[in-house]
């Protein structure tokens, strides 16, 4: 039976013409990994990131399908609201299956005619990033981040779970020297999307770092994923995944560019796949001088 493997994404986003990124103001150093730094954006910055992910052999168990994955409009929303605080929206604006192998589920799926793909707004996912403790000379800086994932995508579609699903993990990160090293640990309480009342509580991780190369390049790389806890297995969509990306961030032309390759480390996670961003950082809001 295969198993499942989604980005979360956004339903009703529009913007992808407006969000050509990056940013080269070093606040925050997200694209192209999907760890989180504890750092916060200032109060009244905006850090806009727009992508494309290319997935191999993709996994979906809950409809039985496995394939090639294609998301374009891969999207960052992430707004600094104060010195503790940052609201943040990711999602997808179009995700492409081409399926490869299909398995029994208890899905009635509305596939494309000859049942060799499927397509789909993605789930909308919503955080906000919450600073706890400063990093110190001898202590790393501490964030907690709740986060909502929204049930856009249609299971009948075969990517989406038809369910809301639940994360709230802690963030922790230190600088040793020129490396800027972080970690995620924390809960997921997914809903089971076949019986309903019925949930599976996961474990969730990530563990990165991005190193300058030159004033201009970093290099960027995690482990990140979720463990289910389960002996007796998981919940069809549940299940164990692990992914490892190792890429590049560059700054030129006023945007922050970024690639990087994906390799799955679980039998539940696609087999490989590559990452292209861009992240644009600006103000856009903030309390006004007075006048003299």
């Amino acid at each position: 039976m295969p198993h499942s493997q989604q980005f979360r994404f956004s339903r009703w986003w529009t913007l992808p013409a407006l969000i050509l990124m990056s940013g080269s103001s070093g606040w925050t150093q997200q694209r192209p990994l999907e760890t989180q730094e504890p750092a916060i954006l200032p109060a009244g910055m905006v850090s806009l990131q727009f992508g494309f992910d290319f997935l191999q052999n993709a996994k979906f168990p809950l409809p039985g399908l496995r394939g090639d994955l294609t998301s374009l409009g891969v999207i960052g929303i992430y707004t600094g609201l104060g010195g503790i605080a940052e609201f943040q929206m990711q999602g997808t604006v179009f995700n492409s299956l081409s399926i490869n192998q299909r398995s029994p589920t208890p899905l009635s799926l509305k596939l494309n005619s000859g049942g060799t793909a499927t397509s789909d707004f993605g789930d909308l996912s919503l955080s906000t990033k919450i600073l706890l403790v400063p990093e110190k000379k001898h202590f790393p800086a501490l964030a907690f981040r709740p986060t909502v994932q929204l049930p856009n995508a249609s299971a009948a579609k075969g990517l989406g779970l038809d369910s809301t699903q639940f994360y709230g993990t802690l963030l922790a990160g230190k600088h040793f020297g020129k490396l800027n090293a972080f970690a995620n640990a924390g809960l997921g309480i997914l809903s089971n999307p076949v019986q309903a009342g019925a949930q599976n509580d996961v474990v969730v991780y990530g563990l990165g770092g991005i190193y300058p190369l030159t004033a201009a390049a970093n290099l960027a790389s995690e482990v990140y994923g979720r463990w289910n806890t389960r002996k007796e297995g998981a919940p069809l969509g549940t299940e164990s995944q692990s992914l490892f990306r190792l890429g590049v961030q560059i700054t030129g032309l006023g945007f922050r560019w970024d690639i990087a390759g994906v390799a799955g480390l679980a039998n539940n996670s696609p087999h490989s796949g590559i990452t292209f961003g861009v992240t644009k950082e600006f103000r856009a809001f903030g309390a006004r001088k007075k006048k003299n």
